[in-house]
């Protein structure tokens, strides 16, 4: 377990730069729909983004959420580690809890205002790919740092499980902004479990409505559990309008705009609450 903690970061590193190419590569023989903005720009800002988010949230947290879950382990901290269940069930049990963690902090993301400004860095993709998966602003990164490492500790999340899910959260993520048409029955298939280019391209139309759902980014349960699950968009992929309406007949924001945003005077017209 020290070995798996020790090179989680390079095991984490490797699959998200491996799927990067991978998924990167697909979307030029199998796109959902037509690209409407330039991929090196594009590219070279999002992970632009995620760079910054990622030494925003190493100077602000000692502990990361992997950290944070051998401590509670080591000083009997949570209710997993005051109870006593099988390995196993404990591990699956924490990976939902984790996933509906996720899935409900998200939902607040676009409901609370402040929150919004925040999270809407993320939504004024015009045209998502795969790297929109990591294209949200540092504030935010921290802020769900924040709130993931206080209900591990909380719940005392064993490692194991902290390590799988960030490895799936980020795999998934990248996988379902990914500009990826797959074929219809695999898609029928896979959203049965889990959030697919498809569902999630939905989540990024401009149509309010669409906006406000498919919140999920691992697990579908919760979108159909709690009824936030759209199935189909308005529009068909190739012509649904991504992005925010305020944004839209605009140049792609840059990088200044882009960390400047969550600063501005919102527009409430444009809010997607």
């Amino acid at each position: 377990m020290n070995i798996l903690i020790e090179y989680e970061h390079i095991i984490r590193t490797s699959i998200f730069l491996a799927l990067l190419v991978i998924l990167g590569s697909l979307e030029f023989f199998l796109p959902l729909a037509k690209r409407k903005c330039s991929r090196i720009k594009q590219w070279a800002i999002n992970l632009s983004m995620v760079v910054i988010d990622s030494i925003a949230v190493r100077l602000c947290f000692p502990l990361l959420a992997v950290g944070a879950a051998q401590y509670a382990d080591d000083h009997t901290i949570g209710i997993f580690n005051l109870i006593v269940l099988p390995d196993v069930i404990t591990v699956v049990i924490a990976l939902l809890l984790l996933d509906l963690l996720i899935y409900a902090q998200h939902m607040l993301f676009h409901r609370i205002p402040i929150l919004w400004s925040l999270h809407k860095v993320h939504h004024t993709e015009i045209a998502l790919d795969v790297t929109s998966a990591v294209r949200f602003h540092p504030v935010e990164i921290m802020l769900s740092m924040l709130i993931k490492i206080a209900f591990v500790l909380l719940m005392g999340i064993p490692v194991l499980a902290v390590i799988l899910f960030e490895i799936s959260l980020n795999s998934l993520a990248l996988f379902n902004h990914s500009n990826l048409k797959l074929p219809e029955g695999l898609d029928k298939i896979l959203r049965k479990i889990i959030i697919t280019p498809e569902v999630h391209w939905i989540h990024h139309s401009q149509i309010v409505k669409e906006t406000n759902s498919n919140y999920g980014f691992n697990l579908i349960i919760w979108d159909k559990l709690f009824s936030t699950y759209t199935e189909k968009p308005t529009f068909n992929y190739p012509e649904m309008q991504q992005g925010l309406a305020e944004y839209s007949a605009k140049v792609p924001l840059n990088l200044y705009h882009l960390l400047l945003l969550p600063f501005k005077k919102r527009n409430k017209r444009t809010e997607a609450r």
